[in-house]
Order: C-alpha cells, then structure tokens, then sequence
C-alpha cells in the first residue's frame, strides 16, 4: 500500500534546479520534492505521496494523523524494512547478518 503521509519539513535545499527537502515522518527522514508547494517553508507540515509533498497541512492534524498511522502499523508497513515484513509474514525468525571469515592459508579452493 502506499499512503499519502503527513511530515515536518526538516532543512530545504535546490539539488539540480529542484526544491528538495529532508522530511520527518515520525521518525522516519526522507527525501521529498517540493515543487508543487514552492512557498512550503522549514518547520511546515504537508501531505507527501510516493516522494513529493502536495498539500499544506496545519500541525494539529499532521500528528494527529502520524499517531494514527502509527498505532495502526501503518508507518512501519509504508517505512519499515521489506526484507523484515516479509520474513514476519511468513512466519521466518530473523537472521542475524554473519561477519565475513577471512580465508584461511592452504584451505581448499585457493
């Protein structure tokens, strides 16, 4: 599913000719076009879809709606790790990453 989430504009900057802005998600930061709201400012909230902020949104609303989200598990299925759900939903235990062993003198295969 992919939602249409509120986040707080967190520090803005041209990057190529084009508003970009680091956006806070409640807790999640991404990056976020701003070309549809050219007067958004730094500390504002807007509605973002599929990476570009569309509509301004007071801040009431924007962390009434993140709770929301949140306690429905709606943030983690739209920010959280694909490889993690996926495991959860198929009933698999996650697995701890294994460091690299370096390849011992006169082993078979050097």
């Amino acid at each position: 599913m992919c939602l249409a989430v509120p986040g707080r504009v967190l520090d803005i900057e041209e990057r190529d000719g084009t508003r970009m802005a680091d956006v806070d998600f409640g807790g999640v930061v991404k990056e976020v076009c701003l070309e549809y709201l050219p007067d958004l400012q730094v500390g504002e909230y807007a509605i973002v879809h599929v990476g570009f902020a569309l509509q301004r949104l007071d801040e009431e609303s924007a962390k009434q709606t993140l709770e929301l989200f949140a306690e429905l598990g709606m943030l983690q299925e739209e920010f959280g790790d694909a490889w993690e759900m996926a495991a959860a939903e198929a009933g698999v235990e996650p697995v701890e990453p294994v460091e690299p062993v370096e390849p011992v003198e006169g082993a078979r295969g050097q």
